[in-house]
């Protein structure tokens, strides 16, 4: 592996930061109260339940559009779709170059908004959905038609197999009943990827489907938004009465609905470490930059040891697995952009990746906290918001436990290594 930055990937990240600062920056600056102090209040519609005001998401979708018109938004996406068929290396430098720049317009991750966007439902339909779902392709990446994502359960996170939505077949039509929890995006969905179990016992992962189902069909029932650590929320309480879906609703092959869902793990996983690591070098710098400005006792804040050494011990972190996340991200590409975890010959590197990357920002956000004194508690700076978005991925994407269980099941032989 060369460890240069590639040049296309260089090039492609001088290109993203002349059009963030003629583009994207100007945007954001006419809208200040979503991105200063009240940017958690502005952006919340509390009277709705808590999901994205109306205003909030608008400014999201002008983002979209013109991140879409200057060719950087599909990049991640095949070259049939309107994309460059982004490697998962240049992707992960993507998406750490982006969180390293601060939050912004440019990169709101919260609700999976970005000038380079990641699209996993998109490529799920477009590997495994048949012509007619393919044909909402162009509208999903859009958002004309958005697509939410249910399958965790109130009774069910990481235990997955263990799932208690149920669909029945009787004549051409499909029953589901059950309910799901954290049902992200159903505030706009138009249409509900819903995984219910078929066939076989709890535990298996064979048996479960994938289904698209109308987030208008009747027994579907939105019952409330859970309220988070950071707001505004788009994760739904839902549950499913008697839902009645054609069988054309099936996505992918009956009973691998779950093969389905993690087809496209790895390379969310590997992106979504790479955003915490940008965000964590962040904190970083911004911690020694105010460190070298303040001066207390008649010194700078930056000569003292006790301000010195937990960041040398971030920041060297923080290059150590900097160089983790790129050599994973290559032997991804190596290996095949589409792997399922139970395949994957780099499953505990990923996973190593994932949540060391999760728990660096958690603690490089405090520090700056820390050092920055009360100014960095407050909400006028922003490692507050820095810590309650990436707190999040301490527990989605896999919870830290699992990713050291995966780690733990290939030191130990108790699943299979490279």
């Amino acid at each position: 592996m060369d460890f240069a930055t590639p040049d296309a990937v260089r090039d492609l990240l001088d290109d993203l930061d002349e059009f963030i600062e003629a583009e994207i920056e100007p945007l954001e600056r006419e809208h200040p109260e979503f991105f200063d102090e009240r940017r958690e209040h502005a952006r919340t519609d509390w009277e709705a339940g808590g999901v994205p005001a109306a205003e909030w998401e608008a400014l999201l979708d002008e983002m979209r559009e013109r991140a879409d018109d200057a060719g950087f938004y599909r990049y991640a996406l095949p070259e049939e779709l309107g994309g460059q068929d982004g490697s998962n290396l240049a992707m992960a430098m993507v998406r750490e170059h982006l969180a390293e720049r601060g939050p912004g317009l440019h990169n709101v991750l919260q609700q999976e908004a970005s000038v380079v966007g990641n699209f996993p439902i998109a490529k799920m339909l477009h590997r495994f959905g048949d012509e007619a779902q393919r044909d909402l392709l162009e509208a999903v990446i859009t958002r004309e038609t958005p697509v939410a994502f249910g399958l965790t359960e109130p009774e069910h996170g990481s235990d997955a197999t263990w799932m208690e939505t149920t669909a029945r077949k009787e004549g051409d039509e499909w029953i589901i009943d059950g309910a799901k929890r954290w049902n992200s995006g159903m505030h706009r969905a138009d249409y509900d990827l819903v995984f219910a179990r078929t066939d076989g016992e709890d535990g298996d992962a064979a048996g479960i489907t994938a289904f698209l189902v109308p987030t208008d069909a009747d027994g579907l029932e939105i019952d409330f938004f859970w309220w988070t650590f950071n707001m505004p929320t788009d994760h739904a309480e839902v549950t499913l009465d008697g839902v009645r879906v054609p069988d054309s609703a099936v996505v992918g092959e009956r009973g691998r609905g779950l093969a389905l869902a993690q087809s496209f793990l790895h390379e969310n996983r590997i992106r979504q470490a790479a955003a915490s690591l940008g965000a964590a070098q962040f904190c970083i710098d911004a911690a020694v930059d105010y460190a070298r400005e303040r001066e207390t006792w008649g010194e700078p804040l930056s000569s003292r040891q006790a301000v010195q050494f937990p960041l040398a011990e971030l920041h060297t972190e923080a290059d150590m697995l900097r160089s983790h996340v790129h050599r994973t991200a290559w032997l991804l590409d190596r290996e095949g952009e589409m792997v399922t975890e139970s395949r994957s010959s780099i499953s505990e590197k990923v996973a190593m990746a994932n949540w060391t990357a999760n728990d660096l920002v958690c603690r490089a956000a405090d520090r700056a906290m820390q050092v920055h004194g009360g100014l960095g508690y407050s909400r006028h700076q922003p490692f507050e918001h820095v810590y309650r978005h990436h707190r999040r991925y301490r527990i989605t994407e896999g919870t830290e436990e699992i990713q050291k269980r995966r780690v733990a099941g290939h030191l130990f032989g108790f699943i299979g290594g490279d």
